[in-house]
């Protein structure tokens, strides 16, 4: 018997590792020292905390501890490494930016908010899949381009950028590369040398890790990244970010990001097995459904479909014995179409038929074949409904007069 509701929208937020809330535990309680008070032991202890955590990321990131910055999320990583690139630089004539059209909303809005501070801003297109194409990379840059700000995996579609090769051209044109690396960080090999990026955001909550806190990748070497601070007051973090340190968030993001290195081997085939299961279930239980994003090159735990004649909203509002979406949660309350389906090629109507599912670490087998069941019911329920279903159904043109 399976348990419901299920819960299918691991892209959106991630539950809390065990293990992780255990790393975290003592310093939500007897360990509360600020991390800056070096007089005493419960500062000092707070201090060491923070910097095994800072290690921790390192070693994923296969960087110095000295160029992880601590933020509070995803948002402010990219807000810090887009405006704080662009004023650093723009004293250098460097005032142009290349970005997607396809990029989470905390990079676009960042990028348009520039734009009304004189920056100018590329904004490339992707293809079918959701994928830059590396060349329209190296055609979109000038001898004033500061940054290119790209997204590793798309939070909706899944699908994966070719960082690397982009990387290349970027190091080849001597312009700073920032990828917003939250959905792939950890559950890939994350290595930044290897990926060709000089600043990568990450965030806690997206790798079974807490809300409320996340981190910047800064090089300081070949070549050394000049940045901006956002916020003034104290010096925390080398002044990249004053604020009193969040010590128990740091401490499980540390946490969160070396086991989810150390599973990775076992936890990819597993749940990319489960997400292919589920597509192959989904395909024989519901006629006229369709895979949004790259076939391959894609998240592992990421299904992102089109189901004709049936509105998206609607069936999750159908269905409340499973926790899917569709689309970016920051957008969830909006009534728009995905920019990110739009981009790729779709119409709007079309987009508004799209549902994401995001598997993970407590997902089952038999979890998988409830929601395929499940969802179809509620999807033949929903298109009983549709006239437009009938006349397709019945082989007529739905647009003949």
């Amino acid at each position: 018997m399976v348990k419901t509701p299920i819960y299918m929208d691991y892209h959106a937020t991630t539950p809390l590792d065990p293990r992780v809330l255990e790393a975290m535990r003592p310093y939500l309680t007897e360990e509360f020292g600020n991390a800056s008070s070096g007089t005493h032991r419960w500062g000092w202890h707070a201090e060491e905390a923070v910097e095994t955590a800072r290690q921790q990321l390192a070693d994923v990131l296969g960087c110095r501890p000295d160029e992880v910055i601590f933020t509070s999320g995803a948002t402010e990583s990219n807000n810090l490494a887009i405006k704080g690139v662009a004023w650093a630089y723009r004293e250098r004539g460097k005032d142009h930016l290349i970005t997607s059209q396809a990029e989470h909303s905390s990079v676009l809005d960042t990028c348009k908010w520039l734009e009304s501070e004189g920056f100018s801003v590329t904004y490339l297109p992707v293809d079918r899949y959701g994928r830059v194409d590396p060349d329209d990379v190296r055609r979109a840059i000038t001898p004033r381009t500061a940054l290119i700000t790209l997204m590793w995996a798309n939070n909706e579609v899944g699908t994966l950028n070719p960082i690397s090769e982009i990387g290349a051209i970027a190091q080849e044109a001597d312009v700073l590369f920032h990828t917003d690396g939250v959905q792939a960080f950890a559950k890939y090999d994350s290595r930044v040398d290897r990926l060709g990026v000089d600043l990568m955001s990450l965030s806690g909550h997206k790798i079974y890790g807490p809300k409320g806190i996340g981190a910047l990748y800064v090089r300081k070497r070949r070549p050394r990244v000049r940045i901006v601070p956002l916020l003034h007051g104290g010096g925390h973090e080398r002044g990249l970010r004053s604020g009193t340190l969040n010590v128990p968030g740091i401490v499980g993001l540390g946490a969160a990001a070396q086991l989810c290195a150390q599973l990775r081997e076992e936890e990819q085939p597993r749940i990319q097995g489960l997400r292919d299961q589920l597509w192959r279930r989904l395909q024989e239980r519901i006629d006229l459904i369709h895979l949004n994003g790259h076939p391959t090159e894609r998240l592992y735990n990421n299904l992102n479909v089109l189901i004709e004649f049936v509105e998206g909203e609607a069936l999750l509002m159908s269905a409340p014995d499973v926790a899917l979406s569709t689309g970016s949660a920051c957008h969830s309350a909006s009534t728009t179409a995905s920019h990110v389906l739009v981009a790729m090629g779709l119409d709007e109507s079309a987009a508004h038929s799209a549902v994401r599912f995001g598997l993970g670490r407590w997902n089952t087998p038999e979890e998988v074949e409830y929601v395929a069941e499940y969802l179809a019911e509620k999807v033949a329920a929903l298109r009983r409904s549709s006239p437009a279903y009938a006349m397709k159904r019945r082989g007529l043109d739905i647009y003949a007069s």
